[in-house]
């Protein structure tokens, strides 16, 4: 399976509580980015080994073996102590090292939605009509589909980044 490091607690990390001690049996949850579902990590680079989730820290405060690797996917992740109190939460974290996709399609005046081939995040994707960055209010995802409000003009030049 292809797993890469994980930006957040990737290798060796220490957690601390909002004391600055040791977080000493913190509680790491992982979901897919933006929701409360839960998204498998990994112990090693082999990717066959999946960390409990949540993710037990030991009495340091790091991860048993000391490195999360993940999917090709968007996390959320939630930091707690032992005791289930939230420290932070963090959305939209993906692995290091990851290349994201480029889609390009050309407007043709009526045409809004365009087939991407995979569902994606709108926090992982960026959009350009003619070279010009999109705001997020300007377009939605569904499903496999990103879909503008507005058809793009005949001939411009779309491209969409995404992981």
């Amino acid at each position: 399976m292809s797993v890469n490091l994980s930006a957040f607690g990737g290798v060796g990390w220490q957690f601390f509580d909002n004391d600055g001690a040791p977080l000493a049996g913190g509680l790491i949850y992982t979901y897919a980015a933006g929701t409360t579902t839960p998204q498998a990590t990994y112990t090693t680079s082999a990717g066959t080994i999946a960390h409990t989730n949540p993710i037990v820290l030991n009495s340091a405060g790091r991860v048993p073996g000391g490195e999360i690797w993940l999917l090709f996917a968007s996390y959320k992740f939630v930091l707690q102590t032992s005791a289930a109190v939230l420290i932070a939460t963090y959305d939209s974290i993906t692995a290091t090292g990851l290349v994201p996709s480029i889609s390009n399609f050309t407007g043709d005046g009526t045409t809004v939605s365009f087939a991407l081939g995979n569902a994606i995040s709108e926090n992982t994707t960026n959009v350009y009509i003619n070279g010009v960055y999109q705001q997020k209010n300007t377009y939605s995802l569904s499903g496999v589909n990103l879909v503008f409000s507005t058809a793009p003009p005949t001939t411009s030049s779309i491209e969409i980044s995404f992981i």
